[in-house]
């Protein structure tokens, strides 16, 4: 594929995140004079919510796309939800979360956004993150940089800050919308670790920063991209929620690797993996792998199978 479709897709997706997130905002501005979507509860999990706002983005995002491009291919958070079978080819293919940060919309938070990923023979190729609430736009295609708004090139330190120690970060996470006792317990823990004051008993203690939290994966990776965040972790995520931030972090010069606590430092995230490590940019790649080395020193032993299961991730 030429750059010159490369970019045509980039536009394309841009104008489209626009438009939906256009929805988005007067959607939350209805919310907010007291009428708008109303709230279901998916899968019996009363923190997994889903809205009709959700379901009319992306059938907007659906049917603009299928109109443009007939032949390629479309994996949704909503069409997977309702059954539909899915299937991940070569062939060009859009991975779309309507809203993601449903929570965040309900409540008003302003953490909302949608997120458009395309990939091409099965990699990452464009990513465009949209929040309608404060009109951020994130966008990156591959070989061709991450940018803020199309015009302010990212991460935003230039050059980038120096990665030395895990105590010298900000960490984003989520709860998740999983909240059995033995996930749950086992996120509040690597919490715990990842602030708790380094001594002989706790090695391997990291005295971070501190820890933040948006309720959206892509909006985090996003961070991870500017430079604001410095480390993302998560586990839970599905492919619609990451698509199309691994892209805008890799573009930015971060690494996006496979948050297991059994894989190695070097493992490339599949975007279908579930369980995700973002580091931002920094001046040399090996102060980014220490900086994993670290986090997965940290990282507890959580299922997050790929079975549509009660616990299922909704931000």
């Amino acid at each position: 594929m030429s750059q010159q479709e490369i970019e045509e897709y980039l536009q394309f997706a841009i104008q489209l995140a626009q438009d939906a997130g256009a929805i988005i905002k007067a959607a939350v501005d209805s919310r907010m004079a007291g009428s708008g979507s109303n709230i279901e509860l998916k899968k019996e999990n009363p923190t997994d919510l889903v809205t009709e706002t959700d379901k009319a983005v992306e059938e907007f995002i659906k049917a603009r796309l299928f109109k443009t491009y007939p032949s390629h291919k479309f994996i949704g958070e909503e069409t997977f939800a309702s059954g539909e079978k899915t299937e991940f080819t070569q062939e060009p293919t859009w991975i779309v979360d309507p809203i993601d940060g449903t929570t965040n919309f309900i409540h008003g938070y302003p953490f909302v956004a949608v997120s458009i990923g395309f990939t091409l023979n099965k990699i990452p190729t464009i990513g465009v993150v949209f929040n309608p609430l404060l009109n951020e736009l994130y966008s990156a295609a591959k070989g061709q940089g991450a940018y803020l708004n199309n015009t302010i090139k990212l991460p935003l330190f230039n050059p980038p800050q120096p990665l030395t120690d895990l105590s010298h970060c900000l960490i984003a996470t989520e709860a998740g919308s999983d909240r059995s006792k033995l996930v749950i317990d086992a996120k509040i823990a690597a919490i715990h670790d990842m602030l708790r004051k380094k001594d002989e008993h706790h090695p391997f203690a990291a005295e971070s920063h501190s820890i933040r939290t948006t309720g959206s994966a892509a909006l985090n990776l996003c961070n991870v991209a500017k430079g604001v965040v410095d480390v993302y972790w998560e586990v839970g995520c599905w492919e619609w929620d990451v698509a199309a931030g691994m892209v805008i972090v890799a573009e930015s010069g971060g690494l996006v690797l496979e948050g297991h606590s059994d894989k190695t430092e070097t493992d490339t995230a599949n975007i279908f993996c579930r369980k995700y490590l973002a580091i931002r940019a920094a001046l040399d790649r090996e102060s980014q792998l220490h900086i994993a080395s670290q986090m997965k020193d940290l990282i507890p032993a959580i299922d997050a199978p790929r079975a549509p299961v009660p616990g299922g991730y909704k931000a």
